[in-house]
């Protein structure tokens, strides 16, 4: 990750959570204390983020945070995580913080697990979409990694992606591909959603270099990957869910998007508890 991404995002987030000061911890603690919290586990899960919820603690100062696992383990319920000592203050101070990072980042991670599982034994490889927290993307796509999914655009900038109203501004599959080529780098892949057989077709044969067959049901994808038999990447779009991930993966598509990976995620419980002052 892009740390100075990640500290202006951690940043803005303590300043969004103590506009003008923690008036619960202040009017409670008036001098200075220590104190040790256990970072506990309320469910079974994948983590993810724990050196952003740590860093939160940095940022803040005179706090150590210590874990007894890695990201993308797998956790289960009442488990200890990790420990946190020192300032009291900058404990509860920071406590929401830390805690809404590394849940956010553990629901996408254990949601996108529990799908790459389903997808077992097949070619298939999941990605994520641009249907992400706006300002979050960073921390929402490296736990789409952590879960163990690939990275679709990150950006824009990344790649040419023709979508329908793309397709429709410029009057059809052809004419917005050759547009495309002529006006992008060589060096990006161009990719072409289409809905229809028809459309697999038309795609195929402006040289497109990925086909996102989107919205289509199993039988239909079946035959695009059969017409399109390697000639372009295929990658399968729209509805996915964990219930049918595995019938798309069997299709034979090379990727499979999903947009829930990060747009419909839970979080995963956990919590920090057993607070002890320390002097």
């Amino acid at each position: 990750m892009n740390w100075l991404i990640v500290d202006e995002s951690i940043k803005n987030a303590l300043i969004e959570d103590s506009v003008y000061g923690d008036i619960s911890t202040n009017s409670i603690l008036s001098e200075p204390s220590l104190c040790s919290v256990e970072l506990i586990a309320k469910e079974n899960g994948v983590i993810a983020g724990l050196d952003v919820f740590k860093r939160v603690f940095d940022l803040l100062g005179n706090v150590h945070v210590e874990f007894n696992v890695k990201d993308g383990e797998k956790i289960e319920n009442k488990q200890i995580i990790g420990i946190i000592k020192g300032s009291t203050i900058n404990v509860l101070t920071g406590e929401r913080v830390a805690l809404n990072f590394l849940q956010r980042m553990s629901g996408i991670a254990t949601i996108t697990n529990k799908m790459v599982e389903k997808m077992d034994g097949t070619k298939a490889k999941l990605l994520d979409t641009r249907k992400t927290t706006p300002n979050l993307r960073i921390f929402e796509k490296y736990s789409v990694k952590v879960g163990g999914g690939c990275n679709h655009r990150f950006s824009l900038s990344d790649g040419v992606m023709l979508k329908d109203n793309h397709i429709q501004a410029c009057g059809g599959i052809k004419n917005a591909v050759k547009l495309a080529k002529e006006n992008t780098s060589f060096v990006r892949k161009i990719e072409v959603e289409v809905e229809s057989i028809e459309e697999v077709k038309e795609a195929l044969e402006a040289e497109a270099d990925i086909i996102m067959l989107d919205n289509m049901n199993i039988e239909n994808m079946k035959e695009a990957v059969r017409i399109i038999d390697g000639k372009a990447i295929t990658e399968a779009s729209g509805n996915v869910s964990i219930d049918k991930i595995r019938s798309i993966a069997k299709t034979g598509v090379d990727y499979i998007s999903c947009g829930a990976l990060t747009h419909s995620a839970n979080v995963l419980d956990i919590s920090m508890k057993n607070l002890i002052i320390k002097n």
